[in-house]
């Protein structure tokens, strides 16, 4: 049995961006407000709870969706334009990026008890990560798109 790299590459790529996307607006828009309403006595062991809750969801999730942007990057199939899939990894970049130097600082402020501007900062940087999932995923579908077709939509391509 032959296995084709590039497609499992494709696939994972998409399937991770796309549950990704529907997870990070779940959080922005109803996990990550509703911290505020939480109260300050319970706050601490929710926002701990929170934590590692979320990294057993997320954690698995990010790192599938780094080896599959990575692999898609350095196996694309020929449908796939280079610029489309190093823009997708550079995207996953960009969001480990703020995870780690924007959310999860944030995140530790408020492991110490709930803090006001800390919580509003986190509601507003996590827009940036919010709409970089939101173009992997709509650059996902255009690439799962050129691939079924054969088309990348380029001039002179077959459409």
């Amino acid at each position: 049995m032959e296995t084709n790299l590039p497609t499992i590459a494709l696939i994972a790529n998409a399937a991770s961006a796309w549950f990704l996307t529907g997870l990070i607006w779940v959080v922005q828009v109803v996990h990550y407000p509703l911290f505020a309403s939480v109260g300050r006595d319970g706050f601490v062991s929710y926002e701990a709870a929170h934590a590692r809750l979320i990294t057993l969801v997320v954690g698995p999730a990010m790192l599938l969706e780094l080896a599959a942007a990575a692999a898609l990057a350095f196996l694309r199939p020929s449908p796939v334009p280079a610029w489309a899939a190093w823009t997708g990894l550079g995207l996953v970049a960009a969001i480990w990026l703020s995870t780690f130097l924007v959310q999860v600082p944030l995140h530790g402020t408020l492991a110490g008890g709930f803090d006001a501007e800390a919580h509003a900062r986190l509601v507003a940087t996590n827009w940036f990560r919010t709409a970089a999932w939101t173009a992997r995923a709509l650059l996902a579908a255009w690439l799962v798109y050129a691939a079924l077709t054969g088309s990348s939509g380029r001039p002179g391509q077959p459409t």
